[in-house]
């Protein structure tokens, strides 16, 4: 097959991918999910699981070791089969406490530590970095063999087609894993598109086997009498190693970030577990059905010398089975991309919630203050990651060779993967296990790994000198890499193994028996361990001296305004409050925390709210149950406390009430001295001037200038009078409206034309959405247009920043539209929030400008007459008022509505 018309269908496969991962993405937009979070689609995504290395590089491992292979096989069938309930637990765990990867989750049960995530992170990227390389190497040497046989197009160099698969991967991991910020952190169109792969790699897989069975040999018994006399004339099978690689293969099933990330983090339903529990072992165990006839049949038939790695594909071509071998290419190809394309955002999101914004973090003291979008920098960073996760894999690929056969390369990764695996079980399984010993455990193992086999790997004296192999460093031969501490006899590999992980979990027990937890990771000990009686944990918050409007304004930059502000108002209703804000209780503080923790990780979302609150604890109750002292004082201390702290909250509440009293009295009797003075100012003027006019000698000047006095003092009166009659009309509920379809950008335009007679001295820019302003509601337009004219005017009051600024924002919610005004200015301090649509109120450090405090009173009711709502907005930075209006204005009760017989007629002035 011409080069060309290989990469030409590559492309074509590529595209089909990124079609179904597009579709998939926009059903799951829309809420079609049933299909999206099916069992089916669960279990073909774990296929992941067969990389390059068993499409494949199992035909090499069986050329070389026989029936070794199957132990890469047999090791996840047995966990899915015989370890059912760890699989169940860690689902339920990663559920119950939103966990975003295999870092977060220990960093998690470990109180929180995120020194933990990172050092889980390390090992991980590290790990990765020989797998990823695998997988550009069998693409590549691919893509040569098919060269090999059109040679008018010439050999290409290896490095540039690593370099341009690589390349490749990073765009379709971040258009289809980075595309936004997922609370579920959950990416259907990936998802999806691993689950046709899967299809593909094992279609290809059993056409080549059905083909050497059925073609080539003379059937399943003439393969069996081939396998055995191959056997006898070399394939060895030692024990110890065999039960080694197994439980190798059994651990990366647990702990390889990929193999995590769909494992848990994409689990939609616990229930999935059932069906993968026998569908996978069965997918895996049609993977290794001809795994060996291909390795038998290419030994024979192939030349000396030949690379066994390649047999699934080299033997189709040798007998001119050019769609076979096409097949079988396409068949590596999406082993090889899948799993680079998961691993690369499970790594990512480790980078990111572990490294990166914990460090963004620390150099912005104050995060609940201030601009900025920390969706945004946690986006770019995953992006970022996913590039800088492909380089590591491509410069180990140029920097090793990529010579090592594709076995060796896989279980390399196994290894050093797998030193994560006592700190994990330790963590589910022994409320014992602390943070202490997991860091130990897992930096004595993943070191000794490094040393013994990661390093070795890359040959050639290229890290760890010729001499240093041979000798030990220091000419010290007990510190060889290769036979540490004088054990020889065996092979890298299983050397490597019997040194990390035997000392990995020795440490890791005696530093926890050594170490005594804090009250954090007992509560998480007690949380994980006993998952299945107590849900999500015992955790809580203590009270600190917290804002509520500092957690909604560092909320809205993770969550996005919309939905920080429904939280928000949400809680506010259950508690019983008006408005936007909570009191920050240790259980709202709880709920808020795992609500951040679905984008950022559960370390981070800590780490920041504990950065707001001054510091988390846990409160008595929460000690005494996971200490387990049950001694009655104890108890009746707590209950003491508890009634206490009620008592303090009705203290603190009436307080808060009698306060509000007291301002709203001293408002009144403020209003009833302003408005005596505006009433007796104007009439005095009026008196005094109308005395003058009876003068007989006055001149016509001075006359009509008297006149023109006491005609402004009578319009000044009019207003007041206006003022207070309307506000009495609305709040008696018998104002008539008048309603008809008019366009908002119409009454935004006459608004902002009406306010500019107030302050004309001030400049006051408006920023708009001209389109999202194109919405006809049905209301009554001059009433709203009072509304608006009042919070535009109030802007131009108020608002002090220079040059001052008002945003004027218009969306769709529903069936209603909401219009937000919001300014640059200082905003509105916290202690008159409360009381600005209270009538009288003025705003205590504005004497200077003139009013009486019935603006946003009338605005208030009016907006209750026409079936909506205002709010005051808080941390927006500058004042901010939310006015919520229905499309269609309600009729209201025993009432019906007037409409002006021309109301069809929308202006489109």
């Amino acid at each position: 097959m011409p080069f060309d018309i290989l990469v030409i269908v590559c492309l074509v496969y590529v595209i089909g991918l990124f079609c179904v991962a597009f579709l998939a993405e926009r059903r799951a937009a829309r809420g079609q999910l049933r299909f999206l979070r099916g069992p089916w689609v669960y279990t073909l995504s774990l296929s992941i699981y067969c990389t390059a290395w068993t499409f494949f590089g199992a035909v090499g491992y069986a050329a070389r070791s026989g029936l070794e292979f199957a132990t890469i096989y047999l090791g996840p069938t047995l966990v899915f089969i015989g370890w059912w309930g760890v699989l169940r637990k860690l689902v339920r765990i990663g559920r119950a406490h939103r966990v975003t990867s295999i870092a977060d989750l220990i960093s998690a049960r470990y109180g929180k530590s995120n020194g933990l995530g990172v050092i889980v992170t390390v090992i991980s990227v590290v790990v990765a970095a020989p797998y990823i390389s695998l997988q550009l190497q069998s693409v590549t040497v691919s893509f040569a063999t098919f060269a090999a046989q059109a040679p008018e197009w010439g050999p290409p160099e290896h490095g540039s087609i690593a370099l341009w698969l690589a390349a490749g991967l990073v765009l379709f991991t971040i258009l289809f894993g980075t595309r936004n910020l997922d609370s579920s952190e959950r990416h259907h169109g990936v998802v999806m598109a691993i689950a046709v792969e899967a299809v593909v790699k094992l279609a290809a897989l059993l056409a080549v086997g059905a083909y050497v069975t059925w073609g080539l040999a003379g059937g399943p018994g003439d393969i069996l009498a081939r396998i055995d006399a191959t056997a006898r004339e070399g394939w060895t099978l030692v024990p110890s190693r065999f039960a080694g690689l197994t439980f190798v293969a059994a651990a990366a099933v647990l702990t390889l970030p990929r193999m995590f990330q769909v494992l848990v983090v994409e689990n939609a339903d616990e229930r999935h577990l059932a069906t993968a529990s026998w569908a996978f072992p069965l997918y895996l165990l049609l993977m290794s059905l001809f795994v060996v006839p291909i390795a038998v049949m290419g030994l024979e038939r192939m030349p000396e010398g030949s690379n066994p790695d390649l047999f699934v594909l080299t033997l189709p071509l040798q007998e001119g089975q050019g769609n076979l071998a096409l097949l079988a290419f396409l068949g590596g190809f999406s082993s090889a991309t899948s799993m680079v394309i998961v691993a690369a955002i499970a790594l990512s999101t480790m980078m990111s919630n572990h490294i990166l914004a914990p460090a963004w973090l620390g150099l912005r003291r104050r995060i609940g203050r201030g601009g900025g979008d920390l969706r945004s920098v946690v986006l770019i960073s995953r992006r970022f990651c996913i590039a800088a996760v492909l380089a590591l894999g491509y410069g180990y690929y140029r920097f090793s060779g990529g010579g090592e056969a594709l076995a060796a390369v896989g279980l390399i990764a196994f290894v050093g993967a797998a030193q994560v695996l006592p700190a994990l079980l330790g963590g589910l399984f022994w409320r014992g296990a602390t943070r202490i010993g997991a860091t130990l455990g897992m930096i004595a193992g993943f070191a000794l790994w490094m040393y013994t086999l990661f390093l070795p790997s890359f040959g050639g004296g290229a890290i760890l000198s010729a001499d240093l192999m041979a000798h030990g460093p220091w000419g010290i031969a007990a510190l060889r890499p290769h036979a540490l501490f004088g054990l020889t006899g065996l092979d890298p590999l299983s050397h490597a193994l019997v040194w990390s992980l035997p000392v990995n979990a020795a440490v890791f027990f005696l530093a926890s028996g050594l170490s005594f937890p804090d009250p954090m990771e007992r509560l998480q000990s007690m949380a994980f361990v006993n998952v299945f009686d107590h849900g999500p944990g015992a955790k809580g918050w203590a009270r600190g001296q917290v804002e509520a409007e500092d957690l909604l304004s560092m909320a809205q930059r993770i969550l996005g305004a919309e939905a920080a502000q429904h939280f928000f108002q949400a809680e506010a209703a259950r508690q019983g409050k008006p408005g936007f804000l909570p009191d920050p209780t240790p259980a709202f503080l709880t709920l808020l925390e795992r609500e951040l923790a679905g984008s950022v990780g559960a370390a981070t979302a800590h780490a920041m709210i504990a950065q707001l609150t001054g510091g988390a604890s846990v409160t008595v109750r929460d000690l005494i149950l996971v200490a387990g002292e049950a001694a009655e004082s104890k108890e009746h201390a707590a209950q003491i406390e508890a009634k206490s702290e009620e008592l303090a909250r009705t203290a603190r509440a009436l307080r808060e009430a009698n306060a509000k009293l007291t301002e709203l009295a001293r408002q009144k009797d403020a209003f009833l001295g302003q408005i005596s003075h505006e009433l007796r100012t104007p009439m005095t003027s009026i008196r005094a001037f109308s005395e003058i006019l009876m003068e007989p000698e006055l001149p016509p000047t001075a006359r009509a200038r008297y006149a023109g006095i006491i005609h402004e003092e009578s319009r000044r009166l009019t207003r007041l009078l206006d003022d207070l009659l309307d506000l009495g009309v609305l709040e008696s509920g018998r104002a008539q409206l008048s309603l008809s379809p008019v366009r908002l950008r119409d009454l935004i335009r006459r608004a902002i034309a009406a306010a500019a007679n107030t302050r004309p001295e001030r400049a006051l820019r408006y920023q708009r959405d001209v389109t999202a302003e194109e919405v006809v509601v049905t209301t009554d337009a001059d009433r709203l247009l009072q509304v608006f004219i009042n919070l535009i005017t109030n802007a131009r009051k108020y608002c002090a920043a220079d040059p001052a600024v008002l945003r004027i924002g218009v969306r769709r919610r529903g069936s209603s539209v909401v219009i937000d005004f919001i300014d640059n200015g200082a905003g509105i301090p916290r202690r008159e929030q409360a009381l600005i649509f209270e009538k009288f109120s003025r705003l205590g450090e504005a004497p200077e400008i003139p009013g009486v405090g019935l603006g946003l009173a009338i605005c208030r009711e009016i907006m209750v007459n026409l079936g909506g709502s205002i709010d005051y907005l808080p941390g927006q930075g500058g004042a901010a008022f939310r006015v919520v209006l229905p499309m269609t204005c309600p009729p209201r009760p025993g009432e019906g509505r007037k409409v002006p017989p021309d109301a069809k007629a929308v202006n489109r002035s």
